[in-house]
C-alpha cells in the first residue's frame, strides 16, 4: 500500500531540509503520543545508518517497530526504511528547490506485508485508504504550514513569495 503527497513550501530547500531531518523533535512528538523511542546507533546526529527502536499501540496492539535512515542526500532525499513484525515499510521525503525562497516537498511511504498478519492489516488500511490519504496529506501539510511559519529570513530586506 502507497500514500503520496506534495506540499510548497514558502522556505529556501537548506531550511526544509534541516526541519525534515530534526529526528529529536520527531522523537518527542512521538513520545508525547504514547510512543517510546529509542536511537539504537552510537551516531548522535542524522546520518545514514542511523537507528531507531518505537513501540507504541495501534488497533488495541503493541507494535515494536526498527527503523533505519537507508538514504541521506542533502538538500534532496530522506529514505528511512522499517520493519515490523511481518510489515515492511519505507518513508521517502524528495525536495526540489523550485526557487531561492521556494521547495516542493514530495512525502511517501509505502508498506509491504510479509505475513497473513500482516496482509490482513493493510487489506483493512486499503479499505480505508481514501479517508488515511486525507489525513495523510492534511499531516503533510500542517507540517510543511509549521515550517512556513516558524521561518524567518536570514536577510531582514527578503520577503517570502
Amino acid at each position: 500500500m502507497k500514500l503520496s503527497t506534495r506540499e510548497d513550501i514558502a522556505v529556501p530547500i537548506a531550511e526544509v531540509f534541516s526541519r525534515v531531518t530534526d529526528f529529536e523533535e520527531f522523537e518527542r512528538r512521538a513520545m508525547r503520543r504514547g510512543a517510546e523511542i529509542s536511537r539504537t546507533d552510537p551516531v548522535t546526529g542524522p546520518g545514514q545508518g542511523s537507528q531507531w527502536e518505537a513501540t507504541f499501540m495501534f488497533r488495541g496492539r503493541e507494535r515494536r517497530v526498527q527503523a533505519q535512515m537507508d538514504e541521506l542526500q542533502s538538500p534532496e532525499k530522506l529514505s528511512i526504511g522499517s520493519k515490523s513484525s511481518g510489515l515492511d515499510g519505507s518513508f521517502d521525503v524528495q525536495l526540489v528547490a523550485l526557487s531561492p525562497s521556494r521547495t516542493r516537498m514530495i512525502v511517501g511511504l509505502e508498506l509491504r506485508p510479509q505475513n497473513l498478519s500482516a496482509r490482513l492489516l493493510v487489506q483493512s488500511l486499503k479499505l480505508a485508504k481514501a479517508s488515511l490519504a486525507k489525513r495523510y496529506a492534511a499531516t503533510v501539510s500542517d507540517f510543511a504550514k509549521g515550517i512556513e511559519a516558524e521561518y524567518t529570513p536570514t536577510n531582514p530586506g527578503m520577503t517570502l513569495s
